[in-house]
């Protein structure tokens, strides 16, 4: 079986959201038994420089949504950076799915040769579709979601690697 675009990068990105969404209900959980208010992780970051934990959220839904319309060859959804609370991250993540699910597979994975442009600032660049998503897309998917949960674990939620990876499709322990 070979490797399909498709596979490469929604069932990916349903794979990590999902899991994402269970981390945030830890995060929840964490708060609530220290007794504070969960909204207190929303600003958080590792550094100075860097995104806060909403903004780390907002970007990993946007590259997973992005990237799979333009690879279907379709005009991406716009979602406002609204987002204020836990619940409302958690919805943003859920609209991300929605959107993930009206994809056509057979679409993306004809995009491995077509040429996909994409906005950067005020400037745009193109690329290959494969090599769209396998140098640009998951890279900084995974950077930015990897962020938000290294961020939930420094304000130490109980969080680990199997939170972090989900539901592995195909994974059975012998």
């Amino acid at each position: 079986m070979s490797l399909s675009l498709y596979q490469s990068s929604v069932a990916t990105f349903e794979r990590s959201l999902s899991a994402f969404l269970a981390i945030l209900d830890k995060a929840e959980a964490h708060a609530q038994a220290r007794k504070f208010e969960p909204a207190n992780y929303l600003s958080l970051r590792l550094a100075p420089d860097m995104f806060p934990l909403t903004r780390q959220i907002q970007t990993f839904c946007d590259h997973a949504k992005n990237a799979s319309f333009r690879l279907a060859g379709v005009a991406p959804p716009v979602i406002e950076d609204k987002e204020t609370t836990l619940p409302e991250l958690r919805a943003r993540i859920q609209a991300t799915l929605e959107h993930l699910k009206t994809l056509d597979a057979a679409a993306i994975d004809a995009a491995s040769d077509r040429e996909i442009v994409i906005p950067l600032g005020a400037n745009k660049a193109k690329m290959l579709g494969a090599n769209y998503l396998v140098h640009f897309v998951l890279p900084n998917f995974y950077f930015h979601l990897t962020t938000a949960y290294d961020i939930l674990r420094s304000a130490g939620v109980e969080i680990g690697k199997r939170d972090f990876l989900g539901a592995v499709p195909g994974f059975t322990r012998i």
